[in-house]
């Protein structure tokens, strides 16, 4: 009997120990420490929740073990022949369980997540600013719509640490080249979706998973509490570069913020007057292989080879076989003939890179990407990798096919 008590009494400690906050709070195996209402709610409700496990446990493990041994065959007990209630003692006892655990479901766990529930979706009132996140393989695009800001976010891990030859550091797979800042102590109502397939997007400190969903506009909401840097990752399988597709938001002061903000849009105001005029070759060059290496290297490779039966290489010449769904799409614009990769007309090429192919995995860059990048990546694709056709795709070429949708979307589904 002393080790049966003992035993009930360190199961109950054991779980009101684990189920405190502030353990979960440090235990890195658990919750990250949290830092939006939303978060200290989820944590708190999954704490309640455990506490509430673990003393049900204990209760009846030890009910079970006095039964075992109070009850043992050698101090002269006899199973019982009953199978159901029948004494009113009995109905007591069946009936005080069943009430317990409603009172669990529908009170102590219902009304907390019920509560929770209702603050998660609540995403409009008192919010300050909107941003909006549109993920694609394998990035995430911010806006800012009330601000006229938007940028793209791209993994920015070393190639030399993906490939193996150099050591990983700390954040391996969660830096990126331009993190979403928000304003710390302002609520801010995100809306996301997405330009291919589904994608979501979780911040684990901020108790925040929602996914992003091809034509779909989802909504959700976050005020953080404290400054810092918080990372997450996409958590929908969603392709090849799913790994490849991290999240990091930059919380600061809301002063910081508006100075950060301010000199975001002039630098992109600033890139835009840049972007405009004409750009050299060798510039155009340049620009295009680092914008190649971040939205067309994951897919083409970084030696422009592509992917065998897959993806189509960059380099004119080159062999490739595919389904005919694909070669007879590329033939049609110009990319392909006798079995080998060719060069077609620059006004197909920027056609591809804005549009996309549909039916192939071929994105369209036109919505993640400006004109002056996708010029300089048609610029450094029509010059890299054996090419070398010395044209000069300028900003207000891309500009031209962008002002003739209709057109573009005409020509695509010609070729469904």
């Amino acid at each position: 009997m002393v080790k049966v008590r003992r035993f009930t009494l360190t199961a109950i400690v054991i779980g009101a120990t684990l189920a405190s906050t502030p353990a979960y709070a440090r235990n890195p195996f658990e919750f990250q420490t949290p830092v939006t209402p939303v978060a200290q709610e989820t944590l708190h409700i999954h704490n309640l929740f455990l506490a509430t496990i673990a003393l049900m446990f204990a209760a009846g493990m030890g009910f079970l073990l006095y039964a075992v041994f109070r009850h043992r065959k050698s101090r002269g007990h006899h199973a019982a022949l009953f199978t159901g209630p029948r004494t009113a003692a009995q109905w007591v006892l069946v009936t005080i369980p069943f009430l317990i655990l409603v009172a669990i479901d529908y009170v102590v766990m219902g009304i907390p997540a019920y509560h929770a529930v209702l603050a998660m979706a609540d995403t409009k009132r008192d919010a300050t600013l909107v941003v909006k996140i549109t993920g694609s393989q394998w990035k995430w695009r911010y806006e800012y719509p009330d601000e006229h800001l938007a940028f793209t976010s791209n993994l920015a891990t070393p190639r030399e640490q993906l490939a193996g030859s150099a050591p990983t550091d700390p954040d391996y797979l969660l830096e990126v080249d331009r993190p979403l800042v928000l304003p710390v102590g302002e609520k801010v109502r995100i809306l996301l979706t997405s330009t291919d397939v589904i994608h979501s997007w979780w911040v684990p400190a901020f108790g925040v998973k929602q996914d992003a969903i091809p034509g779909f506009l989802r909504e959700t909401w976050v005020r953080i509490e404290s400054p810092g840097v918080y990372r997450g990752q996409c958590a929908e399988l969603c392709g090849v570069g799913h790994a490849f597709m991290p999240i990091v938001v930059d919380a600061k002061p809301e002063p910081e913020f508006r100075k950060w903000l301010a000199a975001a849009k002039s630098d992109a105001e600033r890139t835009a007057e840049e972007s405009a005029g004409h750009l050299s070759l060798d510039d155009l060059v340049a620009r295009g292989r680092k914008a190649y290496a971040t939205s067309c290297g994951a897919c083409h490779q970084e030696n422009g080879r592509g992917l065998p039966g897959l993806i189509p290489p960059i380099a004119a010449g080159e062999p490739y076989t595919a389904t005919p769904e694909l070669t007879d799409k590329l033939a049609q614009r110009g990319f392909y003939r006798d079995g080998r990769i060719v060069l077609g007309s620059v006004d197909q090429h920027i056609d591809i890179v804005l549009g996309g192919i549909p039916g192939t995995p071929m994105p369209a860059f036109g919505p993640q990407l400006d004109d002056a990048d996708i010029a300089a990546i048609v610029t450094y694709e029509r010059n890299s990798f054996g090419n070398h056709t010395g044209e000069a795709v300028q900003p207000a070429d891309v500009a031209k096919a962008r002002r003739a949708p209709a057109d573009r979307d005409h020509h695509a589904e010609e070729f469904r």
